[in-house]
């Protein structure tokens, strides 16, 4: 399986842009998570950010936490997840990402819970609640078992706190577009060009925008802006989630080509 670091080298050395779409497992159930994935990654997906369902999910805007919600009222838990990630990572390409806040992980430990994600086939990790200042306890566990833990840097990030986190975080740096949750938003935050200036000045590492990202044009213009990566999530979740299964993955397998034709 390829790493999150070495699929970034390889579409570097293309001069390629990656996509990377988010959607919750076990929305609207885990058979049809299972075909996402599949789907995704025969889409364009270059990577694959897996959300585990949680109760209080902070970062999250309306679309995603209904679809944690959803999940959880079917009672999807992190075995489940895993469960679904050891079936179908040896049949994609794409390195899946696991996007889980940090109460699963200090529930069980932080290296008895790395240990059960490489197990499983997981090459990355985002934990949105963890901050720097929390983050060496993980990302030491972390590199040794072979997982990417990706840190996020905040639009309202001073620039010592963007190279202090550039220097930290593994595999690429997740820039959050905008000042507050997840969701669909009409047009990019023009600040993103100026965030990902100020991140090119202090760090060579790949960069992934992510937050408001639900159109082509969004992603061709991040694109254009100098991102390495652009992560599209609510867009994804909310048409996974409309009509049937069967409706919903027809949906995001069109929306998911549309976004890659738009950033080759």
């Amino acid at each position: 399986m390829t790493s999150v670091s070495d699929c970034f080298q390889s579409l570097r050395d293309r001069r390629q842009c990656a996509l990377i779409p988010f959607i919750t497992a076990g929305d609207p159930n885990l058979e049809t998570t299972a075909k996402a994935l599949r789907l995704l990654d025969a889409s364009g997906a270059d990577l694959i950010e897996l959300g585990v369902p949680y109760s209080d999910p902070l970062a999250d805007g309306p679309v995603i936490q209904a679809a944690a919600t959803r999940a959880l009222s079917r009672a999807v838990k992190l075995e489940d997840v895993l469960d679904i990630v050891k079936q179908v990572s040896p049949e994609i390409k794409a390195p899946i990402i696991l996007f889980t806040y940090y109460n699963p992980i200090f529930y069980r430990g932080a290296e008895i819970f790395l240990q059960k994600l490489k197990e499983a086939g997981v090459q990355g990790l985002v934990v949105p609640d963890l901050p720097l200042e929390e983050a060496e306890s993980l990302l030491k566990p972390a590199s040794e078992v072979g997982i990417d833990v990706t840190l996020l840097v905040a639009p309202t990030s001073p620039i010592e706190r963007i190279e202090a986190i550039a220097l930290q975080s593994q595999g690429f740096i997740y820039l959050v577009s905008v000042t507050g949750v997840t969701g669909m938003r009409s047009q990019v935050a023009t600040r993103v060009e100026e965030l990902l200036t100020s991140l090119r000045s202090v760090t060579d590492k790949p960069i992934g925008v992510g937050f408001g990202i639900s159109e082509p044009q969004h992603a061709l213009q991040v694109k254009k802006w100098g991102a390495d990566a652009v992560i599209v999530g609510s867009a994804i979740v909310k048409r996974l989630a409309q009509g049937t299964p069967e409706e919903g993955l027809r949906a995001v397998g069109e929306f998911c080509q549309s976004i890659k034709q738009a950033i080759n």
